[in-house]
This record gives C-alpha cells, structure tokens and sequence, in this order.
C-alpha cells in the first residue's frame, strides 16, 4: 500500500487547508465524532461524497464548545454552507445510558474519551455557528437530525421537542442516508439558485415562515398531521402522528408531511427511491483512507473504528421493522445492496492493509442476511404502506434466497490473503426458518445456516428473539418464540453433524412497552428450560422515532390508539431486570416472593425448584431493589455485548468457566 500523506484526509486546519493550495472553502463540516475517513463513519461519507461534486470542503470534528469557540471561526466562511452532524449516534445516546447517567466511554473519540461532544450537539453546532455567521446557511444531518425531524419525546429531558430545524435554527435538514438529497441540492446551488430558494428537494425538510409560500411540486400528495402545540396537549394526537410519519417515510411513493410549529410550519419532503447498486458501490468506492485522521495519532485508538477495522459493510437498510429499532426509520426498510465486484474490491482493499492479519472481523450489515432481498414484483413493493416486511408473517412478495449471500462468502474467502471472514453483525434467525420462512428453499437455508456456523463463527453465534412472550413479541413486530426453538433444533444438528462445539447466544430486551412482570419471569423460565444462563440485560432505552417509544410516552399504540402499559419507574424496571438474574443468591427470595404473590407458582416451580429456594437470612441482606447488575443499554444491535451462554447439560459452572479460558486463549493465538 502506498504511503499516505496528511493531503489524503479532508483537511481539519487552515494549514492543511493551505497543503491543498485552497484560498476558500465551499462547504466546512462540523461533527461530534473524532474523524475516520471510512465509509461505516458518515461525517466521511458526506465528506467524500461533497469532493466528488468537486467541492472544495474541510471537516472541525468534535469542536471545542467550552472555550472561545475558535473552531468555530478558525476556517472562516465557506462559499456554500455549514454542515453538521451529531456523529453516528444521537448525541444524548452517546452520553447517557438507559438510566440516564453519563457514560464513561465514548466509542467515538480517541481512547474512549468523554466530554469531546456536548449534548444536543446538532443544535449546540448551529446555534454558535448562526450567532458567528448569521448569513451562512447550515445544513444538518446524520442519524440526530433524521430522528428528530419532527415533534418526538426526548427520554433524557422527560418531554416533547419540536423539530430540530426550530431548536437549532437550521435552514434545511437531509435525513436519511445523504447521498442522494445532497447531490441535487449540490447542483442547484453550482447553477446559481440561492440556498433560500432551495426547498422541493426530496428528502429534505425545511421550516416556513408564517405566510411563507407553500412549494408546488405536481407530483407529490400533502397530509398535514398534528401540530406540536396539539401534540403537547394531547397524547393520542401525537401517537397518531407517528403512524403517518413511518408510513410515509417507508413508501415508494410518499406525501409531503406538513406540521405547524408556533408561527412557522414544518415541510418534510417525500424520500428518494432506494439508492441503486451503482449509486451505493459510487458511494463506497470513492477515495477513503480507511483510517482515522493522523491528528489523533498520540492520543489513543478510536474504540469504533478498531471494532470495523478490517469488516466490510454489504448493504444498508431492514426491512425488519422492529418496534424499537430505529434502522429504517434513518436507513430505509427497503435493502440497498452493493454489487459483489464492489465488496471484492473493498476486500481487497483491507487485505492489503499493512497489518491486516487475515482475519475480517464481518461481512455484514444492519442485519446480517438480508444482502440482495427485495420485492418479487416492484409494483406491489410500491403500493406497500407495511412498515415490516417480516412481520407478522414474511410478505410472499419478498425474495428471501440466501444464495446470492453464500455465494458472496464464498467468493470473499477465496481471496488469498483472508484466512478467516466472520459474521460478526446479527442474524435474522427467524428466516432461517422453514416454518416460518414459507419463500424460501429449506435446503438452500440449511446450506447458509450450515456455511456461516462452519466457517464464519467464532464460537458464538448471536441471534436475536428479544423476548418469549408473544404479546410483547407481536407488539416488537418479531416473530413466536417457538421459530427460537425451531431454529436451536437446526443449530443443534448442524453443530453436532459437524463437531463445532458453538455456542448460540441469543439477545433480549427487559422493559420494553407491553412487557409485565410475569413476562420477564416466563422468558426466565424458558432460557433456563434451553440451558441458558443469561449475563447481561439489554434495557429498553426510548429514542426518537420509533414505535415503542412513542407508546412510552403516550401510553398508546400509534396503529390502533389503544393503550399499552409500560414499566417506566426505576423500581418496575429493577424488578423486571432481576428476573434475567434467577440463578444468583441475592435474587432468589425477591423472586420467590414475587411469583408467589403473582400466583405464578408454576413459573417459580421451574425457575427455583425445591431445594433451591434462598435462606431467610438471604432475605434478609438482599431486599429487592439491591441488585448491583447493570444495564448494556443503547448499543447498536451489532455492537451490543455478550448476554448469554449456553451450557451444556450437566457441565458446572466452574467447567463452562474453563472452557471459556481456553476458547479465549486459543481465539487470542
């Protein structure tokens, strides 16, 4: 690989401003994340994608709000715009936890350092940018921006925030993916039209002013939803908003959603088509470094960037459509996919790496096989006002073949210098699924099932049915519990056919809108029936523009306006959180206790059989609420840390230890 020169990154300073032979900048990005010129960190994508335009543009990451603000005014004033960005999470995911107390790492700063990104860092950018260039038009974006477009509950504040645009005092957001709204937006104004006039572009929204013109465009409906006045007074009103808002930002052919704010309104252009293969391999082919910028050399690794390294992303988007997730609310729940002409090259890219070991820590995505599924006959897909193409049922319009995907491992693994490609992003486990995945070929899942457990898995293999009861599993728009157990059975045969000794580690999630105790307490007894000794607990965390979370702050369901109970008190969600903890001693009595005052005597029979019930003098020293487990909340599904292991049957606890030394050490060689 030839060696790199400090011109090859966006330039972050006026001297490297100066390298390029720059008098001027067109466009100066502002983000909360350090800068990694890779395509998984989107400040560099819209910043490569903006040069490819031709565009003359410099990036500030994480620029100091504490001191005299002289990273703001350090590069002057672009000819274009400002743009911002929070980062790749929402800023107050990133700082707080589901319990609302800071975190001690940020994964996106060097060395996992914190206090580099304020909160609400999107709207704290432009408001100090508006104050220091008043005439400079800003653009914001990024996952913050596209999830707070419009009125939403913000969890950290306890209350309903209008449009980010009003906060801020932007003059246009983009949500969503960026490429495709900022290249037109990017053409108007090379051709001379002021950015003011600038505000029929798809997927991009803008607020007017009172007596402000609405914008023609023939070809788009209008629907006008709850104002955030009506919103504040009136939980319903702001529950249904959201079911208008995820239909139309999950249609081919969507309205143009309006929202009066005060004086002003709110204009939410429809969304582009899903992006092409050409327009998504453009994309990913353009000219990174694949590293973080040489300024962050001295201070320590950036903890997200050495954990995508050396993986390599195939597509964006979920057709999932999970109630808590907020993937295609930002991505799209149609599946952009890139070509494999163009994953082989990025491979070949990162084998060539110099301290590429051989090893790529996953070929993945959103969800790990979903890569070229789509509509079977467009024109239905374009009809579609589903938000899930999975739930309940899979759409049998849906191209579920998992062969393209075994082809593509296939071709990656034969590249000379990989020795090992993992999967290391979650799977769909449920359409793996004959009974459940009627579209499919059994023999052709088995055969992706029995490729990724054979050559793809190190030891573990993460699954994700978040929960056994089927009321609350209907209400995560995921499948039965039971399709769980339908896949350990392939697992099962497959590992012993082939003498992997792996591990399934499957996810779940406590607190979640529609769950009671007694739930938690039957997922208890059902892992503990499968052999599992759950670890960790991932905690609901409401972010914005999801369904779950509107239903914690409403108390309705947006579809049907009924009302769903909701575990919201620190005490509801500690008892629920106990019970993934059954088998430790200072959660025994609580437990016994409570499913015996629930008459769920059944449950406690299965959990804590006779001879494992807790002493009163363990009672006593641990009172419920005393529990020192802790939450692993927010983390991106593919991030997110181990919750579970399988121990065989018979094997104690002290033997699952030592074999986990051992796979550990021969992992580490």
């Amino acid at each position: 690989m030839q060696e790199l020169q400090l011109s090859d990154w966006l330039p972050t300073t006026n001297k490297e401003v100066k390298i390029r032979g720059w008098q001027e900048l067109d466009v100066i990005l502002f983000s909360g994340d350090a800068y990694v010129d890779h395509p998984s960190f989107g400040p560099a994508v819209i910043g490569r994608i903006l040069e490819s335009y031709g565009l003359r543009v410099a990036i500030v990451p994480q620029p100091n709000v504490n001191d005299n603000l002289q990273d703001f005014v350090k590069l002057g004033r672009p000819k274009l715009f400002f743009g911002i960005t929070a980062g790749c999470m929402d800023s107050m995911l990133s700082n707080y936890n589901a319990n609302k107390k800071r975190r001690d790492k940020d994964a996106y700063t060097p060395n996992g350092d914190i206090g580099f990104r304020p909160d609400y860092a999107t709207t704290v950018y432009s408001k100090i940018l508006k104050e220091k260039f008043p005439d400079v038009p800003i653009l914001i974006g990024g996952i913050e921006a596209s999830l707070r477009r419009v009125t939403h509950y913000d969890y950290w504040s306890d209350q309903l925030m209008p449009s980010i645009l009003e906060t801020s005092g932007a003059d246009m957001l983009v949500y969503g993916m960026g490429e495709q709204p900022l290249r037109e937006v990017v053409r108007l104004l090379q051709k001379g039209v002021p950015f003011s006039s600038i505000n029929t572009i798809n997927q991009t929204a803008v607020l007017l002013d009172e007596g402000e013109k609405i914008p023609k465009n023939s070809n788009w409906e209008d629907v006008e939803i709850a104002s955030h006045t009506v919103c504040l007074n009136d939980k319903k009103a702001y529950a249904s908003n959201f079911k208008v808002i995820e239909q139309e930002s999950n249609k081919l052919a969507a309205r143009r959603i309006f929202q009066k704010i005060g004086n002003k309104t709110l204009m939410i252009n429809p969304p582009y088509p899903t992006m092409t293969e050409s327009e998504i391999d453009a994309s990913f082919d353009l000219p990174y470094t694949r590293l973080p910028h040489p300024k962050y050399n001295k201070r320590g690794p950036i903890p997200a960037f050495e954990m995508i390294k050396f993986s390599i992303n195939i597509h964006r988007g979920c057709f999932g459509g999970c109630s808590f997730c907020t993937i295609s609310a930002h991505q799209g729940k149609f599946i952009a996919s890139r070509s494999q002409e163009s994953i082989l090259k990025e491979v070949d890219t990162v084998a060539n790496m110099p301290d590429f070991k051989g090893y790529l820590s996953d070929i993945g995505g959103p969800s790990a096989n979903m890569y070229q599924m789509k509509g079977k006959v467009q024109a239905i897909c374009d009809k579609c006002v589903a938000p899930s193409c999975i739930s309940p049922v899979i759409c049998s319009n849906l191209d579920t073949s998992h062969k393209p995907l075994t082809d593509l491992y296939q071709a990656v693994d034969k590249h000379p210098k990989v020795k090992k490609s993992f999967i290391g992003s979650g799977i769909r486990h449920d359409m793996l699924v004959p009974e459940f995945n009627k579209n499919a070929d059994p023999k052709e899942l088995d055969a992706y099932t029995e490729e990724v457990m054979t050559n793809h898995v190190s030891g573990r293999l993460k699954v994700a049915p978040e929960h056994t009861s089927d009321p609350v599993l209907k209400l995560m728009r995921k499948p039965s519990f039971s399709y769980f157990h339908k896949f350990k059975e392939r697992f099962d045969k497959i590992n012993i056919k082939n003498k992997l000794n792996l591990q399934l580690i499957p996810y779940f999630i406590s607190n979640h809108p529609a769950c009671e105790v007694e739930d938690m307490a039957n997922l208890a007894a059902e892992t503990k029936d499968l052999g599992f000794q759950l670890e960790q607990v991932q905690g609901f965390t409401p972010t914005p523009m999801t369904v779950a979370t509107v239903i914690y702050y409403s108390g309705y369901h947006p579809y049907t306006l009924k009302k769903v109970n909701t575990p919201k008190t620190r005490k509801e969600k500690d008892e629920q959180h106990r019970f993934f903890f059954w088998y430790k001693d200072e959660n025994k009595a609580w437990i016994t206790k409570t499913l015996n005052r629930l008459g769920k005597t059944d449950l406690l029979q299965r959990l804590l059989p006779e001879g494992d019930k807790p002493s009163a003098k363990n009672w006593r020293k641990n009172k419920p609420g005393k529990t020192k487990d802790t939450y692993n909340d927010a983390v991106p599904f593919n991030k997110r840390k181990t919750k579970a292991t399988f121990k065989p049957k018979g094997e104690s606890e002290a033997a699952t230890n030592v074999r986990s030394k051992k796979k550990f050490k021969k992992k580490k060689r």
